[in-house]
C-alpha cells in the first residue's frame, strides 16, 4: 500500500508507442514517474501493468480515442512511428492537438532525415534532406512538434536514431536466407545503437535534454553495412552474405531493403555524451557481438 501511495504522488509520464524500446525504458523511469503506457492493442494491458505502467488504450490514427490522453501528463516520450503512407505524420499531428501547454516531449526520430551524406561524418547541425517517404514523415513529425512547442510554450528534445539492434533484433533470417549485400567498393556506412542504450538515452533526455535540441542517439561504430552483416554472421557461425554490385542487387532485394543501401553517413555522437552524460554499455556492434559469443 505504501508503495502504491508513493507512486500516486510521483509526477506523471506518458509513453506513446510502448513497444520494445518502451518496455526497456520502463524499468529506468518507473521509480521516478507514475508511468502511463499508450497502446492500441487492448490485449497488451496485462503485460504493461506487469512492467509497472498504467495501460491506456488509444490509437493515434483515431482522434476520437485520444481524449483519454488530454491533460494526463506534462511529460511525454513519443516512440510511435508515423503511419505507413503519405508525406505527413498524421499521428504526431493528432498527438500535438491534445498535448497540454508547457509539456515536455522527448521524440525518437530517425537519422534517415539526413538522406545520403556520401559517407561523411556529420553532426546535428547538418540540414535535413530526406530522400524517401519514410524520412519525409519523420521530418514532418519533427516540424509539427517544434511548431507545437512554439505555440504552446512546450519543450521538445529530438533523438535521431540509426539502426536499432539487440540480441533479438539481428539480421539472422536475412543471413540464413543468403540475401546478398553490396560489393565492398559500393558499400555504404551505416550507424547503430543497442536497444538498451537507446532506452537509457531516452531516460536521460527526460532529465537533461535541452528544449529544441537534436541528439544523435548512436554508438561509436564506424562500419559499412556489409561489414555489419559479416560481423553478425561470424558471431553466429553463419555464412557471410554474397556481395553484388548495386545494379545486380537491385534485382534481388526489395525496394525497401534497397532504400537503406543508397544512403551513406556516419553520425557524430559527442553531443549526447557531453550534454546528456550518456555512457554506452555497448560502445560498438563488435562489443555487443563479443558478449553474445561469450554466452
Amino acid at each position: 500500500m505504501k508503495n502504491n501511495k508513493h507512486r500516486l504522488n510521483l509526477p506523471r509520464l506518458v509513453i506513446v508507442g510502448c513497444g520494445d524500446v518502451g518496455m526497456r525504458l520502463l524499468p529506468l523511469v518507473r521509480e521516478h514517474f507514475r508511468v502511463f503506457a499508450v497502446t492500441s492493442d487492448p490485449g497488451r494491458r496485462a503485460e504493461l501493468r506487469a512492467a509497472g505502467a498504467v495501460p491506456v488504450v488509444a490509437n493515434l490514427d483515431r482522434k476520437d480515442s485520444l481524449h483519454r490522453l488530454t491533460g494526463l501528463a506534462r511529460r511525454v516520450v513519443h516512440l510511435a512511428p508515423p503511419q505507413p503512407q503519405g508525406p505527413r505524420d498524421c499521428r504526431t499531428r493528432n498527438l500535438t492537438a491534445i498535448l497540454p501547454d508547457g509539456a515536455q516531449v522527448v521524440y525518437v526520430s530517425t537519422s534517415g532525415v539526413y538522406g545520403d551524406c556520401g559517407g561523411q561524418l556529420i553532426d546535428e547541425t547538418r540540414p535535413v534532406a530526406p530522400k524517401n517517404a519514410r524520412a519525409l514523415r519523420r521530418v514532418d513529425a519533427e516540424r509539427a512538434l517544434r511548431a507545437w512547442a512554439r505555440r504552446a510554450a512546450g519543450r521538445v528534445s529530438i533523438l535521431r536514431v540509426p539502426g536499432i539492434y539487440a540480441n533479438d533484433r539481428l539480421p539472422l533470417e536475412r543471413l540464413r536466407a543468403g540475401t546478398p549485400a553490396l560489393a565492398p567498393e559500393e558499400d555504404v556506412y551505416t550507424n547503430h545503437v543497442h536497444a538498451d542504450d537507446l532506452a537509457r538515452m531516452v531516460a536521460l533526455a527526460l532529465f537533461r535534454g535541452l528544449p529544441g535540441r537534436v541528439y544523435h542517439a548512436s554508438d561509436d561504430t564506424r562500419m559499412k553495412m556489409g561489414e555489419y552483416f559479416d560481423a553478425v554472421a561470424d558471431a553466429f557461425a553463419l555464412p557471410r552474405p554474397p556481395r553484388l554490385p548495386r545494379k545486380q542487387l537491385r534485382q534481388v532485394v526489395s525496394p525497401a531493403a534497397l532504400s537503406f543501401m543508397v544512403e551513406s553517413r556516419q553520425l557524430d555522437n559527442r553531443r549526447i555524451k557531453h550534454e546528456l552524460g550518456v555512457r554506452l554499455r555497448y560502445r560498438t556492434v563488435a562489443d555487443a557481438l563479443a558478449r553474445v559469443a561469450q554466452g
